[in-house]
């Protein structure tokens, strides 16, 4: 797992954006919505099978497993991990781990195929979220390791030379006039 991790933003037109995104090559993409559906859901996961990427799904574990999602990713109040893990058995499974080390190796001990840090930077989502230092980055934790929070394509080069291997967007992405075109220059960062 390395690239551009491509987040659903709320609002009208998903099903135009993600398609516009999977088009512009994302690597990685994740359901979020609030007042989501689930023929919304089948929809994105449909969208992502027919372009090969991998769809996970926040905070439900028994919405991804409907779906047919590829995984689910997990903040510290979305359930037991443990369980998560026995019932993802063969698929993905994220961890949120804020700005804390020991979230991550414990996450990753529980069996988290990859861990979330942030905000790294000032995030438009979540104004209030505690900052992630990019020296978190620099831990070898034996799996991708994944910035969130306020990425742009003029910070996301900090966020990859301190070691991130996924960069988490929404805003940037999505809010672009041209969003395949966006995604493709995340992707050139990775190259």
């Amino acid at each position: 797992m390395r690239g551009l991790y491509a987040i659903t933003p709320e609002g009208p037109g998903l099903i135009v954006k993600v398609r516009a995104a999977l088009e512009g090559g994302i690597a990685l993409l994740q359901y979020r919505r609030k007042r989501g559906t689930l023929e919304e859901a089948k929809e994105v996961a449909k969208l992502g099978r027919e372009y090969g990427v991998p769809l996970i799904v926040n905070d439900d574990v028994a919405l991804a497993l409907a779906v047919g999602a590829d995984g689910a990713h997990l903040g510290k109040d979305d359930g037991d991990f443990a369980a998560a893990r026995k019932r993802l058995k063969g698929k993905i499974l994220g961890a949120s781990c804020y700005d804390r080390l020991e979230l991550a190796r414990g996450a990753v001990k529980a069996g988290a195929d990859y861990v979330a840090f942030g905000s790294v930077f000032m995030s438009p989502t979540k104004p209030g979220a505690a900052r992630a230092p990019l020296a978190l980055f620099a831990n070898d934790l034996g799996v991708p390791k994944c910035a969130i929070g306020g990425i742009t394509l003029a910070n996301a080069p900090q966020a990859i030379a301190a070691g991130a291997d996924l960069l988490a967007v929404i805003t940037d992405l999505f809010d672009s006039p041209d969003i395949a075109a966006r995604a493709r220059a995340y992707g050139k960062l990775f190259s």
